[in-house]
């Protein structure tokens, strides 16, 4: 029945209700069914991209056709701090209190004995410090613990199709299907919802173009393999610029009298700019220890710097709280991730384990 109400023919309270909760529901199923319309449609392009690329047209007919739309990994794509440029920065204590903790240096520094073979090996053959690629595996999977159950082919399909950085996620969707065709296992292909995958946590692209077999069995396999995990991390440094000999950087107290505005850094990166805006110029340890940065060392933990080393300093809780020195290497802990709370948490537990 429908009331009247001058003139106007007005459903029930009850029925507007049913309406209401119809409506709700069709909308989702709507949106739903254009999305999955929409990204059948995608597919279709980068098909044909991939066989631009080389990959064959049996696997892209093997591996498209049954993938859906996840909005999901969307939605964690648009929490990221990229996605919110302008939010403020928190600061670092809390994040090394959680990431540089007594049971990750403790598995640490037992991962390191138990690798200790492969680790010197890996070592002599690329200059990068054992602690070094135990700290980046801890950091990444926790030591192969956790290495993440999205299906990366599905994610980085939706990634793309979404379209916020699809150069980016359509560029790993046609690697990771490049893996596909070149003999890796389809089912292989779990990781995080943004497409990384393995010990390491390497993008498809990076794992065809620096991915290492350690053990020789023809095979790099980031998933099963700690020979290939380390071999292969190795091998990223190396080709990130590592330079043998130098450490990371170092904890630092800086006066509190000492002015900063002549060392604020002029250079402005076309990477994560955040990032490095927050380091200082480049000077020499020397020069740095006559303004009164002295590096703390009480502990042990850490390599002293060379006198002529070029650093810059970074203050990630502000004046009167721990600073670091950093050096090029810091930088080559950045091109893995370019985060300062990562590169320096990574820093932080390799000394502890080696300590």
């Amino acid at each position: 029945m429908l009331c009247q109400k001058r003139g106007i023919m007005t459903p029930p309270a009850f029925l507007t209700r049913g309406l209401t909760a119809m409506a709700l529901a069709i909308a989702p199923a709507a949106a739903h069914a254009q999305d999955d319309s929409g990204f059948a449609s995608y597919l279709s392009q980068v098909r044909a991209r991939a066989l631009s690329a080389g990959v064959r047209a049996a696997t892209l007919d093997s591996v498209l056709p049954p993938l859906t739309f996840n909005p999901r990994v969307v939605a964690l794509d648009q929490q990221q701090p990229e996605a919110r440029p302008n939010a403020p920065v928190p600061r670092f204590a809390p994040y090394r209190t959680t990431h540089v903790d007594t049971a990750r240096i403790s598995r640490g520094r037992a991962t390191y004995a138990e690798q200790r073979a492969r680790l010197a090996r890996v070592e002599a053959q690329t200059g990068v410090p054992a602690e070094i690629m135990v700290a980046i595996w801890g950091h990444e999977t926790n030591y192969g613990s956790y290495t993440g159950n999205f299906d990366i082919v599905r994610s980085l399909a939706s990634l793309a199709y979404e379209g916020r950085r699809r150069p980016l996620f359509e560029g790993e969707l046609i690697a990771a299907l490049k893996m596909i065709d070149r003999g890796v296992s389809r089912t292989q292909l779990t990781g995080s919802w943004a497409g990384a995958m393995g010990n390491p946590q390497f993008l498809p692209s990076v794992y065809l173009r620096l991915a290492r077999d350690g053990d020789g069995d023809g095979r790099a396999d980031i998933w099963n393999s700690s020979a290939d995990t380390l071999a292969s991390i190795g091998n990223y440094f190396v080709q990130a610029g590592w330079r043998r000999g130098q450490p990371w950087g170092v904890a630092v107290d800086v006066p509190a009298g000492m002015v900063r505005t002549d060392m604020r850094n002029r250079l402005v990166s076309p990477r994560c700019p955040r990032v490095f805006e927050r380091h200082s110029g480049w000077r020499s340890v020397a020069e740095w220890r006559a303004l009164g940065v002295m590096p703390q060392n009480r502990s042990g933990q850490g390599r002293a710097l060379a006198d002529d080393v070029q650093a810059t300093l970074i203050e990630p809780d502000g004046p009167g709280a721990t600073a670091y020195l950093l050096t090029g290497n810091y930088r080559v802990i950045l091109d893995y991730n370019c985060s300062n709370f990562y590169a320096l948490s990574v820093g932080l537990l390799a000394d502890a384990i080696a300590s």
